[in-house]
């Protein structure tokens, strides 16, 4: 039994039993694949795939319980180097944040510009995607940390805790109607042609639900997935937008768009910041933690991780 043939099993199990692939993504061959998953078996007593021919066709209800421990181990795997890594580079080595085109380029410049000042061995790693790519990195270790709206809570693998609220804000051409009301209602904007976020980004889901509540039916022209894009299509006057509120605050006053706040209509969605449960998170991440939001700070985290279930005071 070793840690090569965990390996094996775990990559078999997340490359849908596809042998072939498995052995890519390990650059290694599909017959030395093939024997060290039967070699555990064997040792085990217990067949962890069901099989056609030399096919893997599904995991049995024993190996589903074999994975959960692999998964396990190799976690713990992880931590450890981990821990070496950071013991013996006090504070060196990559942050990898995963995340959304907004929080990438609205919030983030800030908090990973101090962080690099405070520790200048660390280098940053940021992988944009949708919230549920966010959370499949985490997973997958592929990142440290996760920061999106929607979606990261849903995930039993993950902890997560609220970092800030925002809203979002109605952006118009200054000689839009609209751009004339101070507070705007809801039915104005269901008359209009409108550009908004992809259904899967940037908190889509309540502006959806708020229309729905209301038995309104915006009429949606273009869904894009960047809060910059959003803005340009109505810079030419393809209608108005929905943005989060972070993408106008660079702005001139007195510019071509002008915004309007909707959290009277939509409410506020919470950015979630999220890490695997289980994960040993190095000195520099937690730094992060804490210029990201002050909400949060070391004592806070430790907690989480470990499993306090009651949201953790925020």
């Amino acid at each position: 039994m070793n840690l090569h043939q965990f390996r094996f099993v775990q990559e078999a199990a997340r490359r849908n039993l596809n042998l072939t692939e498995t052995a890519k993504a390990l650059y290694t061959s599909q017959p030395g694949v093939s024997k060290a998953i039967l070699e555990l078996e064997e040792e085990l007593g217990v067949d962890i795939f069901s099989r056609h021919g030399k096919r893997l066709r599904s995991i049995t209800e024993p190996g589903q319980q074999v994975l959960k421990s692999i998964e396990i181990i190799m976690r713990e795997v992880g931590n450890l180097k981990r821990i070496g890594e950071e013991y013996s580079k006090q504070d060196a080595g990559t942050l990898s944040i995963a995340t959304t085109h907004t929080q990438a380029r609205y919030v983030l410049p800030g908090p990973v510009t101090q962080l690099r000042k405070q520790f200048p061995q660390v280098n940053i790693g940021l992988h944009q995607g949708s919230p549920d790519q966010v959370a499949r990195m985490l997973i997958d270790e592929t990142a440290d940390v996760g920061l999106a709206t929607e979606s990261l809570s849903q995930f039993e693998e993950l902890v997560t805790l609220p970092a800030y609220e925002w809203q979002h804000v109605l952006v118009m051409r200054a000689e839009h109607p609209l751009a004339q009301v101070e507070r705007i209602h809801l039915e104005q904007i269901a008359s209009e042609p409108l550009v908004s976020y992809h259904p899967s980004f940037t908190g889509r889901t309540r502006i959806d639900r708020a229309f729905a509540q209301r038995q309104l039916t915006p009429n949606i022209v273009l869904e894009a997935i960047d809060s910059d894009v959003i803005k340009t299509y109505v810079r030419l006057g393809l209608g108005i937008g929905i943005v989060a509120e972070m993408a106008v605050r660079e702005d001139p006053p007195g510019g071509e768009l002008v915004s309007r706040p909707l959290g009277h209509l939509l409410g506020q969605n919470i950015a979630r910041i999220a890490f695997k449960r289980g994960a040993y998170l190095r000195n520099y991440v937690y730094s992060f933690a804490e210029l990201l939001s002050d909400r949060l700070n070391r004592s806070l985290l430790q907690r989480a991780m470990s499993g306090d279930p009651n949201d953790y005071g925020l």
